[in-house]
Formats: structure tokens, C-alpha cells, sequence
């Protein structure tokens, strides 16, 4: 693998004086073509079906492409079949041009052409292969033969459409593998095709530039687009096209490239579906113009809906890390992304800016139908900040910040030894089984007097241990502190509340209250309690109880704090689970 002994070489630079591209930004969407059906289609494992062809061209004119290459008519039956069944069953909107595929081969032409008959408006794509090693290896034949070919082709192309009545036909020709081709050769067989067809700028041709193969870094396929924009002399009567495959897993930074380069119009497939490595992914491409402000022309609302039905029809999953489109690609493990995150979206809510600006979030989920649940999800890796947003996000519970540190080091601990992640559901659980013990104490009814004239509270309730219960009372300026008092005078305890927080939980008929206080009890390491209850006060009361509890259930030898008994239970579940 160390030694080439000349088997590869670099890709030569292109000598492009005074290159304007890289100055360029994209600044408005291309032409899309979705070529999923042709391009995509014939790479898969198992070829699409007509029926579902039919589904996949749906969805395809849902997100509004208005150019679909819907096969290559003349390669096999079904190919043929189903551009018969969306004419013939008028599946094909007014503003929706299909386009189809056909080799410069006379009776390819003849049986491409039977198969539009009676469609409104088409795109018929010419090509014939002209790069150097092609020349050379698979048809040898030189320069002039392989020009004869293409121009024939088009003959062939033009004498056809003139005898399609009632069909507005419209030219596309590729050089197939362009980045294999000289760009002297591609300039001289592309105008020759455009003396055949002899466009105009009121009725353009399409000059198709593909990357059949992606042979060298994207700036170097820009470099190829502009300087065959400079040097074709048909440029204001034609549509420069971009075709992009991923070999070197550039793909998308060529098409962009490209378009910044002049190109116009770009082909590509969902998802980047194609022979070998892919095509050009559409999807990303579109978001991609998005994240920059630019209205992409596609709708892609609901991509996890798109995204699943693309995955059924082509049987290949769609990767975990896709970008927009994967499981986890709006998903933070690590800590300080989480927290980076839930600041982010917690500054949005109070400024209420209409600019996206979020940690580590490039584009807003909700914007492609995609949810904030799966920005943080809490692994062993996770830190404060995800926990902390996963319970406000899915529980309401805003923590105090000394019990955020605590409790991420519970979950932490958790997903150590189970080896798996803590779905929010989950987290809340653990939360409340850490936060509300409900023994030795628990609280029975209660009752609370309030002197206005000396500002304080009485308060008399039941105080619940096992089986048995046992009624104290206590006074203090509030019902927390008379709490405090009633436990100091009858269990002899030295209490004292070092924190308290208090907020409300949801709106209206079910809204509730949550109740954070930290306890110290006999000198011991304070402690959170929480309490959850429709009564501010009694959630109140539950929480002290609750910090009291964890106090008094001491620490085992090691001297940690024993895990109430549901944490262990969730630990034993998940471990089982894998």
C-alpha cells in the first residue's frame, strides 16, 4: 500500500488565468432534476417496480420537482411500461417535464421516441461516452468517430421529435465521463451536437457536465465548468447542467461548486442514491442552500416522511449520520454540546430573534419535521446540560443547578454499568424514584392555620412510617418552616433547609406544581428532595419530607448513597435488555 510504483497519478490542474468562481456565492436555487428513477433506480440491488415507480414519482412531484428523469424507456420493458402507464393514466402534471435517457444508437431513438407518444412535454437526454480512456479502451475510435456518433445521435434525436405531434420536445446532450474528457474535446463534440440542433436563447438546449466519475478535488471540476462556460460557443443558448457522482466523497461540495462555477441546473437523486459511491444528494444540496438563507424551491417539511418511504423503495437504509435526514444528526451525547444546545434554544425562547443561532444546530429541526427530542440523548458521555434539558424538555422540571451536577452523575453512573442510553422517559423516572423516596417518611393529611396579624403559619399532619402513622405540629413563618420545626420537635432531628425552589408545571386544569428543597439532617451531606402535587403547598411539604428521607436512609460502605430501590430496578431491566 506504501509503494505506487506509478499506478496512480494526481489529476492535472486546470490552467484557468483570472477564475471568477471562488468569489461566487449560491444566491438562488439551480433547475432540479431528480434522476432517482433512471440514475437511482439502476443502482439498486433490486430494481424498482412499476408500482413502485409510481409511488416514488409521486413523491417526487410532491416536493416539486418540475424536471423528473423518469428512466431509460428503451433499456427493458418495465422501463418502457411505466412511462406508458404515467402518460396513459395522466399521471404527469402540466408544470412537470419528464425526462428520459436514451444512448446515440438509431434504434434506441426509434423505441425512446414510441414510448412518449401522446406526453405533453419531455426532455430527451443524449449521450455517448468521450472520455479519453473510453476512447480508447471500450470502443476505439478516435476523436472524429466518437464526434460522428454523437452528432448522428442528434439527427436521429431531431428528426424524431418533428414527427411527435403534439409534443413539446426539449434537447439534452452529456458528454458522458466529462471529467475523463479533455476540455478542448467536450467543448468541440458539444457544439458540434448544437450545430444539429441549432438552439437559440428563446429555446434552449440543456449541455449536460457530469462527473460519471469524480476523478480530482471539486475545485478542480469547477475550473473544468468555467472554462468550457468560456470557451462553448453556444453558452447563451444553452442551460449548463450539473451531474455529480461521489467516488471521492465530494460530491456535493463539486455540485456546489460547479453551480458557483456557472453551472445552472443540477441532476441528482434523494438521499444521493447511485452507481457506486452515489450521485450528487439532492436533499443535502436543498438544505444545504436553506441553512444559508436561500429558498431552495423544494419542499422538504416532512423529510422524515420522505426519508422513510425513499428507504422502502430503494432497500437501503438511510445512515444514522446523514446529514438533516439521519437518526442523530440533531443529537448531542456529548456534555457541553448539550449544554451548549439547551442555552441556545433558552436564549430563542427570551429574545425571541428571528435569526437561527444555536450551538451546534446548523438548521432548526422543526423546520424539516424533525423534533427536538433527539437533540440530546443521554448517554454515559452526557453532562449536565443534557440532562437538564431532556427533564425541562420532557418533564417541565426546571433543576437547580447543584442538583443538575448531582443528578447527571446518577444517570452517568447508570448508563456505565447497563452500557446503554437513557431514553427521556426513563431519565424522569430515575429522577423521581432519586428525588421521592417514600420511606421511612411519607406524608399523611395535613392542615396549615394562617395568623395574619403575627405572619405565622401553624401547621398539624400525619406523618406516615410503615404501618404506623403519627401526628405533629409545629409553627413557623410559612409551611415549610413549620414543616421544619414539627420534624425538629418530634423526631429530635437537627434540620435546616439550605436551598428551595418552587415552579409550576404545565397550564391550566392540569397544571401542577414541582418543589426542589435541600435538607441538611445531623450534620450529614445535604440533600435534594423534590415534590410533584396539583397543591403548591403540599408539593412543598413533599419535598422536605423527601430531602429528609435520603438523609436518613444513610450510605453504604463505600460510602456512597445507597440508590433507591426502582434506580437498581431500572439498572436490572436495561442490563437484561441487550
Amino acid at each position: 500500500m506504501n509503494s505506487l510504483d506509478g499506478k496512480y497519478r494526481p489529476y492535472p490542474p486546470i490552467a484557468l488565468p483570472g477564475r471568477t468562481w471562488p468569489d461566487r456565492v449560491i444566491a438562488h436555487p439551480p433547475i432540479w432534476c431528480s434522476v432517482d428513477l433512471r440514475d437511482g433506480n439502476q443502482a439498486l440491488i433490486q430494481p424498482l417496480g412499476i408500482d413502485a415507480k409510481v409511488e416514488f414519482f409521486s413523491l417526487l412531484v410532491g416536493i416539486g420537482f418540475k424536471e423528473i428523469e423518469i428512466g431509460f424507456p428503451a433499456a427493458s420493458e418495465t422501463e418502457y411500461a411505466f412511462v406508458r402507464r404515467l402518460i396513459e393514466e395522466n399521471r404527469i402534471p402540466d408544470d412537470v417535464t419528464v425526462q428520459v435517457l436514451v444512448q446515440a444508437r438509431e434504434h434506441l431513438i426509434h423505441k425512446t421516441f414510441e414510448a412518449l407518444a401522446g406526453v405533453k412535454r419531455a426532455i430527451v437526454h443524449l449521450y455517448n461516452s468521450t472520455s479519453s480512456v473510453q476512447r480508447r479502451v471500450v470502443f476505439r475510435k478516435d476523436r472524429k468517430e466518437i464526434i460522428d456518433i454523437a452528432v448522428e445521435g442528434a439527427r436521429l434525436v431531431q428528426q424524431s421529435a418533428a414527427a411527435l405531434a403534439d409534443t413539446d420536445v426539449l434537447f439534452q446532450y452529456s458528454p458522458e465521463s466529462f471529467t475523463g474528457t479533455e476540455l478542448d474535446f467536450a467543448v468541440q463534440i458539444c457544439e458540434a451536437v448544437a450545430d444539429v440542433w441549432q438552439p437559440s436563447r428563446e429555446r434552449k438546449i440543456i449541455i449536460n457536465l457530469p462527473a460519471t466519475v469524480e476523478l480530482s478535488t471539486p475545485n478542480i471540476y469547477a475550473d473544468q465548468i468555467e472554462w468550457f462556460c468560456r470557451n462553448f460557443d453556444y453558452r447563451d443558448a444553452s442551460i449548463i447542467s450539473i451531474h455529480t457522482h461521489n467516488d471521492r466523497g465530494t460530491g456535493i461540495a463539486a455540485a456546489e461548486f460547479g453551480l458557483m462555477a456557472g453551472g445552472e441546473r443540477i441532476e441528482g437523486t434523494l438521499f444521493g442514491n447511485g452507481e457506486r459511491t452515489g450521485n450528487a444528494d439532492i436533499v443535502t444540496l436543498a438544505l444545504n442552500m436553506f441553512s444559508q438563507g436561500v429558498a431552495p424551491g423544494l419542499d422538504l417539511a416532512n423529510l422524515p416522511q420522505i426519508a422513510r418511504i425513499v428507504a422502502r423503495n430503494n432497500q437501503i437504509p438511510i445512515g444514522a449520520r446523514h446529514p438533516y435526514a439521519g437518526d442523530l444528526v440533531f443529537t448531542a451525547f456529548s456534555g457541553s454540546h448539550q449544554d451548549a444546545i439547551r442555552k441556545g434554544l433558552a436564549a430563542r425562547r427570551v429574545e425571541r430573534a428571528p435569526l437561527w443561532e444555536v450551538p451546534y444546530l446548523p438548521i432548526d429541526p422543526a423546520d424539516i419535521g424533525r423534533h427536538y427530542e433527539p437533540v440530546v440523548r443521554i448517554n454515559s458521555q452526557s453532562g449536565k446540560g443534557g440532562v437538564a434539558y431532556i427533564l425541562e424538555d420532557h418533564c417541565g422540571y426546571q433543576i437547580p443547578r447543584d442538583l443538575q451536577i448531582e443528578f447527571s452523575q446518577i444517570v452517568q453512573e447508570i448508563c456505565d454499568e447497563t452500557g446503554k442510553e437513557l431514553t427521556p422517559s426513563e431519565i424522569g423516572e430515575v429522577f423521581r424514584a432519586a428525588y421521592m423516596p417514600d420511606e421511612p417518611f411519607r406524608l399523611g393529611n395535613h392542615e396549615t392555620r394562617c395568623d395574619v396579624v403575627n405572619e405565622t403559619t401553624s401547621l398539624t399532619c400525619v406523618i406516615r412510617q410503615g404501618d404506623a402513622s403519627r401526628e405533629i405540629s409545629g409553627n413557623g413563618t410559612g409551611p415549610l418552616s413549620a414543616l421544619v420545626n414539627a420534624l425538629r420537635e418530634a423526631f429530635g432531628f437537627q434540620l435546616s433547609v439550605l436551598d428551595y425552589h418552587e415552579h409550576a408545571i404545565g397550564e391550566g386544569q392540569d397544571a401542577c406544581a414541582i418543589s426542589y428543597a435541600q435538607c441538611s439532617v445531623d450534620g450529614k451531606p445535604p440533600r435534594y428532595g423534590i415534590g410533584i402535587h396539583r397543591s403548591t403547598e403540599v408539593a412543598t411539604l413533599i419535598s422536605v419530607i423527601s430531602s429528609v428521607n435520603l438523609s436518613i436512609q444513610g450510605s453504604d460502605e463505600a460510602g456512597e448513597v445507597e440508590r433507591p430501590r426502582r434506580i437498581r430496578q431500572i439498572e436490572e431491566q436495561n442490563n437484561g435488555a441487550g
